[in-house]
């Protein structure tokens, strides 16, 4: 097996400089938001010296564990795409049209890997950020406004029904023709909105450029933990106002509704990967405040099975709870219906696994994928609908979920 170099030092290397020499790499910046359970503010895994590409979803996680066996005790770095569910669930399909052109999964180890506390201003592109300049109105969505409402309509009638008490459901916005610099747009979208969970990811010419808020699932020695997120407010400039704001999310019954069946749905994936009696709730309706957006965020934890490896520990809560709705296989088989393109990486993952097992998984959303050999763009938002959604309401939400996005790009 190849021999990892593992750097760790404040001063980085250029990305600009990493990506006109490096086909693949992956960049986990937590923009100094650490908790009790970060182990690095900033993880960099930079070439290739060993890759798998999952390309259909039959025996998936199994191909996935067996090349981490394989490769253990090295730094490995993963792209999970939504799609992945098929092999979870394999009576889903994803038949919409897809906006990516990623594989369902790429798992690699690095040559370089590069570990550090602090953000190094060697990682600020010196390419001008006017390149990144849109216009718009030049965005395709997947659907209209009245198109949305109208599905929205559609999906309370299944929650009326008691088919589903939760669903995520999620909409696209598109841009072809379109050349710029994806290291450019990552420095501006996490200035704009600096995530604990950003990444910026490429695999060969695919880019995910993501401002992710949320943990999916995360292991540190033999615990592991899933922070779902539901419940959503925009900052305000006046401190009185943004008080006033985390109060009102603190005390909305349709977001705490949301949020405790999320973690109910959590709490039963952690289930099938925990020792018996060890599953708990660390953190319930927390609100969390960020740059742009308070959110309301609950922990699940659980001492995890001995024989339990570590895709097993993934497969059994992808996807992840917070993007589907509940109960889960039929929010998804609905998200298939009412939804008209594949998510594709869109609330996927990415993270990774280090030397001793241990490792950390975002929800990939508040993400750009840029295609540089097709010149193409899309992102997706999407919210909770539940029975007493108002569909004005959860569009706006959409787009407020967008507003950094739309900035970056602007």
């Amino acid at each position: 097996m190849s021999t990892q170099q593992i750097y760790i030092s404040e001063n980085l290397p250029s990305l600009n400089q990493i990506d006109e020499d490096n086909t693949v790499f992956c960049l986990l910046n937590s923009n100094q938001y650490q908790d009790d359970k970060s182990k690095y503010a900033f993880i960099l895994g930079v070439g290739v010296v060993h890759e798998m590409e999952i390309l259909a979803p039959e025996n998936a996680f199994n191909q996935l564990a067996a090349f981490q066996k394989k490769h253990f005790g090295t730094w490995l770095f993963a792209a999970l795409s939504y799609d992945l569910k098929n092999a979870v669930y394999p009576r889903l399909t994803s038949a919409n049209m897809q906006l990516q052109q990623s594989p369902l999964a790429h798992l690699f180890a690095a040559q370089s890997v590069y570990l550090s506390n602090h953000i190094s201003a060697g990682l600020l592109p010196e390419k001008t950020l006017e390149a990144n300049k849109i216009k718009l109105d030049m965005l395709q969505a997947s659907v209209s406004k009245q198109a949305y409402i109208d599905q929205v309509n559609h999906l309370k009638k299944h929650l009326s029904a008691g088919d589903i008490y939760e669903i995520t459901y999620c909409i696209a916005f598109s841009l072809t023709d379109i050349i710029l610099d994806p290291i450019a747009l990552y420095a501006k979208l996490n200035s704009l909105s600096p995530m604990p969970f950003s990444a910026l990811y490429k695999n060969d010419s695919q880019y995910v450029i993501c401002a992710s808020p949320e943990r999916f699932l995360g292991k540190r020695a033999n615990r592991i933990f899933s922070q779902p997120i539901k419940g959503t407010r925009k900052r305000n400039d006046d401190p009185v106002l943004d008080e006033q704001e985390k109060l009102k999310l603190q005390n909305d019954p349709k977001e705490i509704a949301e949020n405790v069946m999320i973690v109910d749905l959590v709490r039963n994936d952690l289930t099938k990967s925990a020792k018996l009696g060890t599953i708990k709730v660390s953190e319930l309706f927390g609100i969390h405040s960020f740059a742009n957006l308070h959110q309301m965020i609950s922990t699940v934890e659980a001492e995890i099975k001995a024989d339990c490896s570590i895709f097993e520990c993934i497969e059994n809560a992808f996807p992840m709870g917070s993007m589907t709705g509940a109960p889960k296989l039929r929010a998804m088989e609905l998200i298939e219906e009412v939804e008209n393109t594949k998510r594709g990486l869109y609330s996927g993952s990415i993270g990774y696994i280090d030397p001793m097992g241990d490792f950390d998984f975002n929800v990939l959303i508040r993400s750009i994928f840029y295609d540089k050999n097709a010149k193409s763009l899309s992102f997706q938002v999407g919210s909770a609908i539940t029975l007493d959604a108002d569909p004005e309401k959860e569009y706006e939400e959409c787009l407020l979920k967008a507003e950094s996005i739309l900035k970056a790009l602007a």
